[in-house]
């Protein structure tokens, strides 16, 4: 079966949200997904859209995600952040993940970004031969810094 890549719409984001609660399983962190179907839909296609993604499809089904966003590095310009790539469990080893990660690389260029960066956990071995595949540089020097809600909220009211 041939597998389609396209734009992501409003009528995929509830597979988009069953990809990601299934990624967070995945990554033993399935009681973290906070995001709801209706942030989806308000921060993908409201006025100013937060993130884009794109769909793998096979005969109409969604089977994998890559969700992206653009940010700024201060040394390189315009970078491309890529925020999750996911191919439903029982879709892998079939070409999808591939065939996403070269369509978000080309949307890359296009949009004549310097540097995609994306973050993948250290236990994640069929992940990061995945990547090497592609010749991708995974640095073990950078650590991830992050706050949560309530950590900004009791920052701010010191």
């Amino acid at each position: 079966m041939e597998i389609q890549i396209r734009k992501g719409t409003k009528d995929d984001v509830p597979e988009l949200l069953a990809c990601i609660k299934q990624l967070a399983i995945f990554e033993k962190a399935g009681d973290q997904v906070e995001v709801t179907i209706e942030e989806l839909m308000n921060d993908g296609f409201g006025p100013k859209p937060l993130y884009e993604f794109i769909v793998a499809s096979q005969n109409h089904v969604v089977i994998g995600i890559a969700l992206y966003y653009f940010k700024y590095s201060t040394w390189k310009g315009k970078t491309m952040f890529l925020e999750d790539l996911i191919v439903k469990d029982e879709f892998r080893r079939f070409g999808a993940g591939k065939l996403l990660f070269i369509e978000i690389c080309k949307i890359a260029k296009k949009h004549n970004c310097r540097r995609m960066d994306w973050q993948v956990l250290d236990w994640n071995t069929p992940a990061i031969e995945f990547y090497k595949k592609f010749n991708a540089k995974l640095d073990p020097e950078w650590l991830d810094g992050r706050l949560f809600k309530h950590d900004l909220e009791r920052i701010s009211t010191m």
